[in-house]
This record gives C-alpha cells, sequence and structure tokens, in this order.
C-alpha cells in the first residue's frame, strides 16, 4: 500500500490542485457529451438536452452544497453569494460578485467553455436561454425567495466587461 491510497494522505496543498483537476474533468466531461450530441443532431438538439441535464443538475448541486454549508432556508444574500464561490466551476472560471443591500450581480469574468470552444474554432455556445434555468434553479434551492435576471449572456452580451452577467434579487414580500 503506497501513501497515496485515500484522500486523507494528501496535504491540503495537493487535495485543492485535485479539486482543481475534478473540476475540469467535469467541465470537460460536459463539453464532450454536449460537443457529441451537436455534431450528430446540431445545436438545437444539443440545447435541449443541456437544457434539461442543467435543471436537475443545478437543483442537486445547489442542495449539496447548502448541507455542506448548514444553510438555513431563508439565507438570503450571504449565502447565495458564499454557495456560488463553491460551484463545481467557480474555482476554475474567474468571477466577481458585486452585493448591493437585495442585489447581487454575479459575473463570470472568464469562462473556461466559451475559451475552450473559441480556441477549437467552434462557435459560442448559446448559453443565455441554459444560463436562465441553471442560475434560477440555483438561487431558488438557496433561498426560495431569489428571482433571477440575466443581464448579459451570449447570444445577448451587453456586457464586454465579462462572459455573462446575472442579477439575484430578493424579494422579502
Amino acid at each position: 500500500m503506497n501513501n497515496y491510497d485515500n484522500l486523507s494522505s494528501y496535504t491540503k496543498d495537493e487535495l485543492i490542485q485535485l479539486i482543481e483537476i475534478y473540476s475540469k474533468n467535469w467541465l470537460a466531461m460536459d463539453g464532450v457529451w454536449f460537443q457529441s450530441i451537436e455534431r450528430k443532431l446540431g445545436m438545437d438538439e444539443a440545447m435541449h438536452h443541456d437544457a434539461e441535464a442543467w435543471r436537475r443538475f443545478t437543483v442537486i448541486e445547489a442542495r449539496r452544497i447548502k448541507e455542506f454549508l448548514k444553510l438555513g432556508d431563508n439565507s438570503g444574500i450571504e449565502g447565495l453569494a458564499v454557495s456560488l464561490k463553491l460551484r463545481f466551476y467557480a474555482n476554475i472560471n474567474t468571477d466577481k460578485i458585486i452585493i448591493d443591500d437585495d442585489v447581487l450581480i454575479y459575473s463570470a469574468v472568464d469562462c473556461r467553455v466559451q475559451t475552450a470552444r473559441k480556441r477549437k474554432g467552434m462557435k459560442f455556445h448559446p448559453c443565455k436561454s441554459v444560463g436562465i434555468i441553471e442560475y434560477s434553479e440555483f438561487a431558488k434551492v438557496i433561498d426560495s425567495r431569489f428571482e433571477c435576471e440575466c443581464l448579459s449572456c451570449y447570444p445577448d452580451i451587453t456586457d464586454d466587461s465579462c462572459c455573462c452577467s446575472w442579477k439575484f434579487t430578493l424579494k422579502r414580500n
């Protein structure tokens, strides 16, 4: 038996590196299945399956993060901010969060998906429609009072300083 038979034998720095590897692997798998459908059946069919996958996955991801953080049902802006930072791709994309009272603006400054597609000479992923599902459902698991609005996301880019930007408003009524 060698020193690397279980996770407890790794240093903190090695575990952080491993999380980054896992995140990249997860994102690669997400892209590989999407591109397989895109090549065989076209973008519309790939987007349909992508939306269905994210509709289910984002809820699972949010529930697990919420449980890990021991967040209550109404964890508000602070709960959403910390939860967004723990999403699977958060440590491999560059993002920014701005909080103003009951509004949180989340921006992906650099997105590995779009960077990879550009590098491969592919059209950008039209992620706005799926992003609406992904971010809305994620936020509602963290706190059901959130409403999500897309500020900028391909193909409707309104802010060239980021790949996408989302506005979360906490409704207190």
